[in-house]
């Protein structure tokens, strides 16, 4: 019997969070894009991976743990291997995060606070803000109000930690999004299949750059 995964300082892993219901993690049988994923050469494999989650490392031991016969068995391959991440490893994929674009809804008065408390965010930790929303029946996305109220909500509270809570915080959220970007991953085929290497879709790039010593810096900020 293999010794548990390692965990980042101080984090204890809470519940896997729920996955919708309409995801086959019980099949016998692959979904398409799981399918897909299984035979895709190892470089485009670990660029399919790679966004998802931005860690070199987390990509290859995901892609050399092919293939996966079922959604439940990627996302257990998946948590195993966010756990052993280390520092250096949640800087690099850090690195390629940004902040996520959120629905054009709600109040004027919303979208500023928004504003204000991610630049207050970033301010203070010097890397984007990452928060696996939930998300519909469906694994897409759910409402948008509800989405603006735990964004924001999450953002006040997260601000309010020091330097070592919200590295395990952010930790978690890394792994948790990842998940959901697998599931989604394992539903498409066209998504196992073309997904390009780099940021995860729907994100832009950041001038952020990763120093490779376990910290990534923002130009101009020391």
């Amino acid at each position: 019997m293999s010794d548990p995964p390692s965990v980042p300082r101080g984090l204890i892993p809470p519940p896997s969070p729920r996955v919708p219901r309409s995801s086959p993690l019980s099949s016998d049988t692959p979904s398409p894009g799981l399918s897909q994923l299984n035979v895709l050469p190892s470089v485009a494999a670990e660029n399919a991976f790679r966004a998802c989650c931005g860690s070199h490392r987390w990509a290859r031991r995901m892609a050399a743990h092919r293939p996966y016969p079922t959604l439940e068995a990627l996302l257990a391959a998946a948590d195993e291997a966010a756990y052993d991440l280390t520092s250096g490893d949640l800087a690099e994929a850090l690195a390629g995060e940004a902040t996520t674009p959120l629905p054009d809804r709600g109040s004027l008065t919303v979208h500023t606070a928004l504003r204000a408390a991610h630049a207050a965010y970033e301010a203070k930790f010097g890397h984007a803000f990452v928060l696996a929303l939930d998300e519909g029946e469906d694994g897409e996305a759910g409402d948008p109000g509800r989405a603006l109220d735990q964004t924001l909500a999450s953002l006040r509270q997260r601000l309010g930690h020091d330097e070592d809570e919200e590295a395990v915080t952010t930790a978690e959220q890394l792994r948790r999004t990842a998940r959901l970007r697998l599931i989604r991953l394992a539903r498409s085929p066209d998504r196992a299949g073309s997904i390009t290497p780099g940021l995860p879709r729907g994100t832009e790039p950041t001038s952020r750059r990763y120093d490779g010593r376990g910290r990534w810096t923002v130009p101009g900020r020391a």
